[in-house]
């Protein structure tokens, strides 16, 4: 797999636990942030080439490369039971965002970076019929994707009743919702937020399965807010309610 941007590339050179066949530079490639990471890459021992920028953007399959790629082995997805140890090893209640067949990368990668930045544990996906993980996810998530565990699975409706075994409560996203996420509470129990496709929205099978659907208030003129987005607000009010967030 080629990744490709200057954030991807340096958090992944900076995990010492990454593999990294070689990296790819611009031959024009000459400010501050290029310079540290080939210094990251020889620091490392991994093969640097140079190229002509066109030559990037021939390999990266994009423009927006920023002069910076990385050979590097396919994507090893994590499993729903490494997200739950996650947790536990945190000593924290479990947050995992549970993504019904969402299709947009950019969405995946933005809802992955929201995840490592408010502290939720994990990221759930299925196969089919939705974004997986894919260099312009890893852009797209600013580097996050080496922090957080992202579980592909066959059945979100299967895992649901996994979770639910595991005593972990699911709450869905719906703009329908008559209860808006601030009065529930949700700072005592494990959680599995359900977030839905673009335009569908959770899909009926899925919503049967949610112990609880909340909303997001809205004011504006706008029907709903994008999946990323209302992924973030959700997460951080989660969050907030857990103690994370507080002022010092």
């Amino acid at each position: 797999m080629i990744i490709y941007g200057k954030n991807p590339v340096k958090e992944l050179l900076a995990d010492p636990r990454s593999r990294i066949d070689e990296v790819i530079a611009a031959k024009d490639s000459r400010n501050e942030g290029d310079r540290e990471i080939l210094a990251l890459a020889k620091k490392r021992g991994v093969r640097v080439q140079l190229l002509p920028r066109e030559a990037v953007t021939r390999l990266t399959g994009t423009s927006s490369h920023q002069g910076v790629a990385a050979r590097v082995p396919e994507w090893e997805y994590s499993s729903v039971g490494d997200i739950i140890e996650r947790a536990q090893g945190k000593l924290e209640k479990l947050l995992v965002v549970i993504l019904d067949h969402l299709e947009d990368p950019q969405n995946l990668g933005a809802i992955i970076r929201t995840v490592d930045v408010l502290g939720a544990h994990g990221v759930v996906i299925p196969k089919d019929r939705a974004a997986s993980v894919t260099p312009a996810v890893i852009k797209a998530s600013a580097g996050a994707i080496n922090h957080v565990p992202v579980a592909r699975v066959t059945n979100i409706s299967n895992v649901i009743e996994e979770l639910k075994r595991e005593r972990v409560w699911i709450v869905g996203a719906d703009a329908k919702a008559s209860k808006p996420v601030y009065e529930e509470d949700l700072s005592k129990v494990d959680l599995g937020l359900v977030i839905g496709n673009e335009g569908k929205g959770i899909s009926a099978k899925v919503r049967e399965k949610c112990d609880f659907l909340v909303s997001i208030p809205q004011s504006g003129t706008v029907t709903s807010l994008n999946a990323s987005v209302s992924a973030g607000v959700l997460v951080y009010e989660i969050m907030r309610q857990r103690g994370i967030f507080t002022q010092g």
